[in-house]
């Protein structure tokens, strides 16, 4: 395994620096874009979607679509791209999907458009497996983490930005112009990518066995269920109930939008941390620091009554998953060879696309029963305490 993952890996590392350094600048700004045609209208998508199905239960049913069809595809995804050794045809067909979503959303009136419109939006974040694998083949086998903290950092750049205009956008063109602007950029990133030649990797064909004993290895396995736990708690509050919350508050969409486009900038902080950190205090530290932080954030959302500490509890998210996020993505590949990276991490993103569905849906149903708030405390107790066994699982 160690032989072919050497000569996977020295096909594009072994490119001139100045050839390798162009391919890396390009891919990070499609990158960018990639994000901010996913995100652009995010910040607002509650309301937009409450707007037009007053029921908080099929609200929730279709902010979970997105997350429905990653979980379906991101694993046989990965499985086909390390078969056929290729990346970026999966990229490119993402980029389409997302601008196509968008557009949908922007000029549907009923649940079923806007169903089928967040569904293409999943379809295309999809595709955000083969795009870090793409990135990571870039760098030793043993860079997994920094590679992955750097991509994630320039998805963070994207979403924040996109999310703070989205207000001054439903201001200037109404609730379509956001959507506009995502599909635009989706369509940029799109041609960018054409600009990066892909070094095409062996086929590799590897057995049912092959493939089972890979996603059942505690490395791979356990970081994944971490993330899926996170990533309900983060879809459920951060970007599902919360900016309802934050509405009957009394908030404008500027400060719903600023409210996103603050947690995703300060996860860029922690991607920052994690990028210099993961070395020094270890993976588990940070593993550790951020489930306790996401779990006290959304324990505060379940008890705030004013905007200042829903803003608190949006912060301490944002720092949460700016270092849960990359470290437990990396920490699922780091040991991973080459050929294989793409199943691998299919299956980390299909795992936690399970909390990306599940959260917005089961929340809604919470939420519509027993109200947002006793919902979020519920959810704050749960994630708390399944997130902390599954770091000891991961420690042993």
């Amino acid at each position: 395994m160690a032989d072919t993952e050497t000569k996977e890996s020295m096909d594009i590392r072994s490119s001139s620096p100045g050839s390798r350094n162009i391919k890396i600048v390009l891919i990070l700004i499609a990158v960018f874009l990639f994000w901010v045609s996913l995100y652009s209208y995010v910040p607002t998508l509650p309301v937009y979607v409450q707007s037009k199905i007053e029921n908080l239960s099929l609200v929730g049913f279709v902010l979970a679509t997105y997350g429905i069809w990653q979980m379906i595809i991101r694993l046989p995804l990965g499985i086909t791209s390390d078969r056929i050794g290729r990346r970026k045809p999966f990229v490119i067909v993402g980029l389409l999907l997302s601008g196509l979503g968008a557009w949908i959303m922007g000029n549907s009136e009923d649940v079923s458009g806007l169903a089928i419109g967040r569904s293409l939006s999943g379809f295309a974040a999809s595709t955000w497996v083969t795009l870090l694998v793409l990135f990571n083949g870039m760098f030793p086998p043993e860079d997994a983490v920094r590679a992955t903290s750097m991509l994630t950092l320039v998805n963070s750049v994207g979403r924040t930005l996109a999310s703070r205009v989205t207000g001054r956008l439903n201001d200037l063109g109404g609730y379509s112009l956001a959507f506009r602007v995502a599909a635009g950029a989706a369509l940029i990133a799109f041609v960018t990518m054409f600009f990066i030649k892909e070094e095409r990797l062996p086929k590799k064909a590897a057995s049912g066995k092959d493939i089972f004993t890979l996603i059942t290895r505690r490395d791979v396995l356990v970081p994944s269920l971490l993330n899926m736990l996170r990533q309900y708690a983060n879809w459920g509050v951060t970007f599902g109930f919360i900016p309802i919350l934050a509405n009957q508050i009394g908030a404008t969409d500027n400060q719903i939008s600023a409210l996103t486009s603050m947690n995703i900038a300060i996860g860029i902080a922690g991607n920052l941390f994690a990028t210099f950190a993961a070395k020094k205090y270890g993976t588990h530290k940070l593993i550790y620091a951020s489930i306790l932080l996401m779990g006290g954030a959304v324990g505060l959302a379940a008890i705030a009554s004013t905007l200042t500490f829903i803003f608190i509890a949006q912060f301490c998210n944002g720092l949460a998953g700016g270092i849960g996020y990359p470290v437990l993505m990396g920490s699922s590949i780091e040991h991973v060879s080459e050929g294989e990276r793409a199943t691998a991490m299919g299956l980390h993103q299909a795992v936690y696309a399970v909390g990306m569905s599940v959260g917005p849906w089961l929340s809604g149903i919470l939420a519509e029963a027993m109200g947002i708030q006793s919902m979020f405390a519920i959810t704050a107790v749960g994630y708390l305490g399944l997130s902390l066994i599954g770091a000891r699982l991961l420690k042993r």
